[in-house]
């Protein structure tokens, strides 16, 4: 039977119902065996209607005694029936659900499963039921543990899992079970076909565990190999241009810098030049706190680029980071003759051509940009080496499409967002990667404080006392303008209020992403020349910037702020030797909000805060599936299963060492499962 079918076709589907299944990311037969459920109500305990209580969550087996429909006062049409099971009656209701009284009658048996709850009498309020015949499904499934699904509007639970029961019945055997038989045996896990019946319809607590933990460890097993398949891929594949072992530019950059690297920045600059100077193409990961120093780091590789001859691009998320960029790097390169351009989108006309054709004839060493260097337009002589800044602000496509522009140049990625090594095997699995774990010395860590609204006017004394002594201060806001459905202070309402009534005396500046690009870089030079004191903004200045005097970073409605936003927003003070200040201003009205304030104000080690990130809001949003080209998982977590993603880490690349690219027969159903997973994602269509 082909698993592959459109569900469209199962009986009882069709076109209207196969739309609604896709809404849930069910397309296929195989979608649908793995359609897991959310949870599970135990029907094996029935309840006697005598013993209720309001309040309970009960099943009632019992005989329908009376139905019938009424109006209410407020117009509504109600069913209600009554059952009895010997004990005691209780009625049962449903609001405008008048077909129910063709579907009960009198002396029926039925199952009715739902919350009791006091309305003059006790009562049971829209249940689930089944309809008890001696010949029919649901008397099988009355005594049951049933399971609970993700529902959209115009499935029912009833009808999902009468689909999903026939289904489990016509294709479970048909279904191949992908892990060769000595694996199952070693793991002691059940065979994927019992695994998925029971996490369907477990018989118990340890059918359940015993199910979750093979279809877990299914799922990491398979991941892994795609990863290690793909890293196999590069390396057999990809030779990148031949760069020099000779270093000249690079070792006098680093011999005139006026601080001495870390023991980690040279660690990862070494393991950069041993990439660059090998076959293949360089694939890695840069990841390090905020103020780490990734950036010294990628000029390092830039400059290993361009003293074999080569030219090198660093594409920032926005322009406000690719122009800090540009301006630091040329800065920094001019002495050393190498020249440096920025490509944004604001550049334009004539300019913008001449920086074009400069690129194209190889005389620009290095080009600073954001997505406006993977525009078709833009031709490089010869790209060696790209870093791509904040990554995971970039899609894949976009990655790969800056990786083009070349004839496989070296990549290094960048994040401030550390994570746990297990995690990044896990995401970042077909990577190589390095990690700043020392921050330069003399960075002071900045005290962090929550305060609530009426602390705020205090706040605003502190940063007129830092200003009086030459510092400055950022102002943060969660929105441009104001919001009619969220009570939140917007940027240009408030810088207005601020530079009125609030710092007459002082110049503020208001920056945010709606700016034409010639002002943002307006507003930034002037608040870098300190024209500018304070400046009002919004998550425009997350990342990169790079002000010394700035002291103080007072972040209104903080509880509307993620957890690693905030530590990137607290990372734009702290770059002197003056003590600095983070100032969070919150009125938290969720446990979850409340926690990451906390968080923010108690930790400021990185990994920490990723960690306290990923509990918080778990790992779908914190690495977000389109950035990483990671398909989402559809059981396992990689935070809370994370011992048996190791397992199956270790398992996966064992196996790839004695059977490299999974040849061979027994490993067929294998082959198919990572096509049909991760074919398209990690590009193995050509895996068997």
């Amino acid at each position: 039977m082909d698993l592959t079918e459109n569900v469209q076709f199962l009986k009882g589907v069709g076109p209207a119902r196969a739309r609604r299944l896709a809404r849930l990311g069910v397309l296929t037969v195989e979608d649908l065996l793995y359609f897991f459920p959310r949870d599970y109500q135990d029907r094996r305990r029935i309840s006697p209607i005598g013993s209720l209580r309001d309040g309970d969550f009960a099943s009632v087996r019992g005989e329908v005694m009376a139905k019938g429909s009424r109006k209410t006062r407020g117009g509504k049409k109600l069913f209600q029936l009554v059952v009895d099971d010997g004990s005691g009656r209780i009625p049962c209701s449903w609001f405008n659900q008048e077909y129910l009284d063709n579907v009960f009658r009198p002396g029926q048996e039925a199952l009715f499963v739902g919350k009791v709850q006091l309305y003059n009498t006790l009562q049971l309020v829209n249940p689930e039921y089944e309809i008890l015949d001696p010949q029919s499904e649901a008397m099988r499934r009355a005594g049951r543990i049933i399971p609970i699904y993700p529902l959209t509007e115009g499935l029912y639970q009833k009808a999902v899992r009468d689909l999903i029961e026939r289904t489990l019945e016509l294709y479970l055997p048909h279904l191949p079970d992908p892990l060769p038989e000595d694996l199952c045996r070693r793991w002691e896990v059940a065979s994927l076909s019992q695994a998925i019946r029971d996490i369907h319809y477990p018989s118990g607590g340890e059918a359940l565990a015993a199910a979750r933990q093979r279809l877990i460890l299914d799922e990491f097993f398979t991941l892994q190999l795609a990863l290690g398949l793909k890293r196999e891929k590069r390396a057999r594949e990809v030779e990148s241009l031949p760069h020099l072992p000779l270093t000249l530019l690079r070792d006098r950059y680093i011999a005139e810098l006026p601080f001495r690297l870390t023991g980690a920045q040279r660690r990862a600059v070494e393991e950069i030049k041993a990439d660059m100077v090998g076959k293949g193409a360089m694939n890695r990961l840069l990841q390090g706190d905020v103020g780490s120093g990734k950036t010294v780091v990628a000029v390092c590789a830039l400059l290993t680029t361009v003293d074999s001859g080569y030219q090198g691009a660093i594409m920032a998320p926005t322009e406000i980071l690719a122009a800090q960029h540009y301006e630091n790097i040329s800065r920094e390169l001019e002495p050393l003759g190498v020249k440096t351009v920025l490509l944004t989108s604001g550049v334009k006309g004539k300019k913008r051509q001449e920086i074009l054709e400069k690129i194209a004839s190889g005389e620009i060493g290095v080009v600073a940009g954001t997505h406006a260097l993977i525009q078709e337009k833009v031709d490089f002589s010869r790209l060696g080496m790209v870093v791509i800044d904040e990554q995971h602000k970039f899609g894949v496509r976009q990655r790969a499409d800056l990786r083009k522009k070349g004839e496989q140049p070296h990549v290094l990625v960048m994040t401030a967002t550390p994570i746990p090594r297990t995690l990044t095997l896990t995401v970042y699995g077909d990577l190589d990667f390095s990690v700043l774990d020392e921050m330069p010395p003399g960075r002071e860590k900045v005290k962090t404080y929550w305060i609530g609204p009426d602390r705020l006017d205090a706040a605003y004394g502190f940063i007129r006392q830092e200003v009086a002594a030459g510092r400055q201060a950022f102002i943060i806001y969660p929105l441009i303008e104001e919001s009619e459905t969220l009570d939140l202070k917007a940027a240009s309402a408030m810088f207005d209020h601020l530079k009125r009534n609030v710092f007459p005396a002082i110049p503020v500046d208001l920056i945010h992403g709606r700016l034409p690009s010639e002002e943002k870089r307006g507003v930034m030079e002037r608040f870098r020349a300190k024209q500018t004191m304070i400046l009002v903004s919004t998550v425009v200045v997350e990342i990169g910037i790079d002000i010394p005097d700035a002291t103080v970073m007072l972040i209104e409605n903080a509880e509307r702020f993620g957890l690693a936003q905030l530590h990137q927003l607290r990372g734009r003070v702290g770059r002197s030797r003056f003590p600095s200040y983070c100032i969070l201003q919150g009125n938290p009205r969720t446990e979850d909000a409340a926690r990451r304030l906390k968080a923010i104000q108690d930790i400021d080690d990185g990994f920490q805060i990723a960690r306290e990130d990923l509990e918080i809001r778990g790992p779908g949003e914190f690495f977000g599936t389109q950035q990483t080209g990671l398909p989402e998982l559809r059981i396992g977590s990689i935070v809370a299963d994370v011992r048996l993603m190791e397992f199956a880490r270790r398992q996966a690349f064992s196996l790839l060492e004695t059977a490299p690219a999974l040849a061979g027969d027994e490993l067929a159903p294998l082959r198919r499962r990572l096509r049909l997973r991760y074919g398209e994602s990690f590009d193995l269509g050509d895996v068997g």
